[in-house]
């Protein structure tokens, strides 16, 4: 059995430079082994830090890398489908950025070929793997707020570069498509309801969903936010219940934005704050991905839970109408 996974990076993002390939490297049981860029100087750049990467200068080379267990795709979003389709037929595992898939329909076939291929296939929502989230779902279904009647949420930042793929339509960008999928997957996950109806408006900017503004009924309570990529930054979430009120202070980007502090007032106006130590998200995600894959454990992010909040992200754009 072998004790670790073998990664490779197909691209060199950002997201992949500064958050997921130093977690990959200071993971339990995961080996960064290969990167992959069209662009010159950019694998070089990404794997300086690391010790022993092999480096490609394109993707199929390292899709037919036999020493590699799991890719991590940190490509535009227009790409995401196919390359995490190619990964799989390589016999590769894959971890990919969100919106794995621009239709929740898209999904469906990546489900069939995960169950097809028997490898494991997900989108890298890292807050399902805090441990305030943990908390906070625990919280809430152990009744510490009472009945949740109402949810509450913000994530908001300032981005007018016009070359940056988050403003290109043509790569699949947009608020909803690159923030506006935290406020859903946090309430999805923290209460495992799911929408039935939406409202929603959105303000267009270079062709993008530049703000949007959410009004969403589940069965038992209703959801409210904003997103956006014209706004000064803020993020924040709130859970309101029949006995009190749970506030996530920093639910998306901890550490980065705030400390990760959950603040609970119950009805007695008593307050609790919960504090968090410095958890690096992104390393427990790898983890969970290379139990997942070395012991079989439950990935706690599937694709099932991916396509939903997909299909939210579906109803929001519908509800809202074109540009």
């Amino acid at each position: 059995m072998a004790e670790f996974v073998r990664w490779g990076i197909l691209g060199a993002a950002k997201i992949a430079r500064e958050w997921v390939a130093p977690a990959i490297h200071i993971s339990d049981r995961g080996r960064l082994v290969a990167v992959a860029s069209r662009t010159p100087g950019k694998a070089e750049a990404l794997a300086a830090p690391y010790p022993d990467v092999r480096l490609h200068g394109d993707y199929e080379a390292l899709l037919a890398d036999t020493d590699i267990d799991a890719v991590y795709i940190p490509l535009p979003n227009r790409d995401h489908v196919e390359w995490t389709t190619k990964c799989l037929e390589a016999g590769k595992h894959v971890l990919c950025e969100k919106p794995i898939a621009l239709r929740a329909g898209e999904i469906d076939d990546l489900i069939a070929l995960r169950d097809r291929t028997g490898l494991l296939a997900a989108e890298a929502f890292m807050v399902t793997h805090h441990p305030q989230w943990a908390r906070a779902r625990a919280l809430i279904a152990e009744g510490a707020i009472g009945p949740l009647r109402h949810a509450q949420g913000a994530f908001s930042f300032m981005l007018r570069d016009e070359a940056n793929i988050r403003n290109r339509p043509e790569q699949g960008g947009g608020a909803l498509r690159d923030i506006g999928v935290y406020p859903s997957v946090t309430t999805r996950f923290v209460t495992g309801a799911e929408p039935v109806a939406v409202k929603a408006e959105i303000d267009w900017d270079m062709g993008i969903d530049a703000t949007a503004r959410v009004w969403a009924r589940f069965p038992e309570f209703h959801l409210d936010f904003y997103v956006s990529m014209r706004m000064a930054g803020r993020q924040v979430m709130t859970f309101h219940g029949d006995d009190g009120w749970l506030t996530v202070r920093a639910g998306f980007n901890p550490g980065a934005y705030d400390d990760a502090v959950l603040e609970l007032r119950a009805s007695d106006r008593v307050t609790v704050l919960e504090r968090f130590p410095r958890s690096d998200h992104y390393k427990s995600q790898i983890d969970a991905f290379n139990a997942t894959v070395l012991d079989g454990a439950p990935f706690p992010c599937p694709l099932e839970f991916s396509r939903g909040n997909q299909r939210m992200i579906d109803m929001i754009y519908e509800a809202a109408g074109p540009a």
